[in-house]
């Protein structure tokens, strides 16, 4: 099964219903939760996420978080990741986190909305709607 590693701007894109991104965010997470695919993220990007649904009410947020948690599985962010990051040629630190969280996932693709501070990466990344194009 392919795994594929989503960024916190797609979860975000879901579950705040961000336009244009809304869509294919939801598509892409309705085939994880038909199995078709395996999706994860990093614990940094889950609490992120958590962050920005301050927006929602306390109950709507948690309702939010635990539909995503059961579509998602967890990749701890450890020192090894971190150390990782730091040698590495990333100019970003947090992309680079997401990274070589997805590494530890061995993740086929990353699935973000900013391709562009992932020019170092070796795994193939793709917005959303790229990556449903190319199904």
């Amino acid at each position: 099964m392919k795994k594929l590693f989503i960024d916190s701007d797609v979860m975000l894109d879901a579950a705040l219903v961000r336009k244009p991104f809304y869509l294919p965010a939801i598509n892409l997470f309705e085939l994880c939760y038909e199995a078709r695919f395996k999706a994860f993220t990093s614990s940094i990007a889950f609490i992120n996420a958590s962050y920005f649904l301050n927006k929602l009410t306390p109950t709507t947020k948690i309702q939010s978080l635990k539909r995503l948690r059961s579509i998602i599985s967890i990749i701890e962010v450890n020192e090894t990741i971190i150390d990782l990051t730091l040698n590495s040629n990333f100019s970003d630190f947090e992309d680079a986190v997401q990274f070589y969280a997805a590494k530890t996932a061995k993740a086929d693709v990353i699935i973000t909305r900013n391709i562009k501070d992932y020019t170092q990466s070796t795994i193939p990344v793709l917005t959303a709607e790229q990556f449903l194009r190319s199904l």
